[in-house]
């Protein structure tokens, strides 16, 4: 491919991935389907068996699923670049939104706002969804159900972020001892026509692993403002199972008790967070930018994305050996369950104590649910809902 093509490729994921940042709505698995209509079905960039397994390797990583699909499916097009190019298309618009939203909150004090506080019981309400679908897919026998048991009074009991980390750790424990005999995945997709090498691939997996411990120690001896920053949200990205949800906690732990941003800061910014498209993890824009505005804001996006280009690009090369293993996919059976203690135990605390306090939020919260639980209506439409309720609450109290 000549540079004119190149160039020509590049701006075609540009276009298309930003249109897919400003409409697609609904979480990741809701993503997944907008990325098939437009670049399986639509566009023919790849095939329906290429896509399976790409997912299927996004779902086995840590980090923002649909954002590492998105980044794949730019790779498959148009190299490093292309995955590069997707990821600001699909995320600029919400990382703009709430840089914006977090610079308005303290311009005119919006923390205060009935409209806020309805965004709160939103997230209550999108988070419920989150458990219940996961429950259902991840936890269908007793010892899964178990897992996720303990894995939920832990992470209540001693909510720090190294009980997250050791939690998911343990979960995995336990499913290669239960699990380790399961099935493999099927053979016969394969990963390899991806334009990523294997010498790439070692040297972005030994970059991820090595930030993940230089970053620790550099921030402790040097004291720097930015880059404990930076650590903590690059590590915040590193040890997510489970998508943008579960993020949650482990922003909370690193950033309210640390005194960087209020609870009544975080808990807005998180309820905003599901009125824009594109990916949760977009979240950590908005508190980079509470901490320090815009360019806060950057930083936070780049520090919490980053693992996930290194781990998708570094494993891509090898995910046919990995997924043939069925001792590896004990490992993820058990990690999933853990995902699912831990997203009840963010329902309860902070995102329930936080916002659910009267007999009124409760009942905006049951007719919130039922909305986007049994009636399926879009999330845009629930956020709306929600942020109108909240101001009726707070104009009747």
């Amino acid at each position: 491919m000549n540079e004119k093509n190149k160039l020509k490729s590049l701006l075609e994921i540009l276009m298309v991935s930003i249109k897919l940042g400003f409409t697609s709505f609904g979480g990741p698995i809701a993503h997944l389907g907008y990325f098939h209509d437009e670049y399986i079905r639509k566009r023919r960039w790849m095939d329906e068996e290429s896509y399976a397994d790409l997912i299927a390797l996004c779902q086995f990583l840590p980090g923002p699923a649909s954002s590492q699909v998105g980044i794949g499916i730019g790779v498959k097009r148009g190299g490093v670049l292309g995955g590069i190019t997707s990821f600001i298309g699909f995320t600029l618009p919400s990382v703009v939104a709430l840089i914006i939203f977090a610079s308005l909150l303290h311009t005119f004090n919006l923390q205060d706002a009935g409209w806020i506080d309805g965004l709160k019981i939103v997230a209550v309400v999108v988070v419920a969804q989150a458990v219940l679908g996961m429950a259902k897919k991840l936890t269908p026998d007793i010892q899964r159900k178990t897992i996720a048991l303990i894995a939920l009074i832990v992470t209540l009991l001693w909510q720090t972020a190294f009980t997250q980390v050791a939690v998911i750790l343990i979960g995995g424990a336990i499913g290669f001892i239960l699990f380790r005999k399961q099935t493999a995945l099927e053979k016969g997709s394969k990963v390899s026509h991806f334009p990523v090498s294997k010498k790439l691939g070692t040297v972005c997996l030994s970059l991820f692993f090595g930030l993940l411990f230089v970053l620790p120690v550099l921030s402790n001896i040097t004291k720097l403002e930015w880059l404990t920053l930076f650590d903590s949200f690059y590590r915040s990205g590193s040890l997510v199972f489970g998508g943008g949800h579960v993020v949650l906690p482990l922003l909370e732990q690193e950033f309210v008790p640390a005194g960087w941003l209020s609870e009544q800061e975080f808990l807005a910014g998180y309820g905003a967070a599901q009125a824009v498209p594109g990916p949760l993890f977009t979240f950590a824009a908005y508190i980079g930018a509470v901490i320090h505005g815009w360019q806060g804001g950057l930083l936070g996006m780049i520090a919490i994305f980053l693992p996930a280009f290194l781990l998708i690009l570094g494993t891509l090369p090898f995910w046919d050996a990995l997924r043939s293993n069925p001792k590896i996919k004990g490992v993820l059976i058990g990690v999933n369950a853990a995902v699912v203690g831990i997203l009840i135990s963010a329902l309860y605390s902070p995102i329930w104590i936080s916002s659910i306090s009267t007999a009124m939020d409760f009942a905006l919260g049951a007719v919130l649910f039922s909305m986007l639980y049994y009636w399926k209506l879009p999330p845009w439409v629930i956020v709306i809902t929600g942020a109108f309720g909240g101001m009726l609450i707070s104009n009747v109290g």
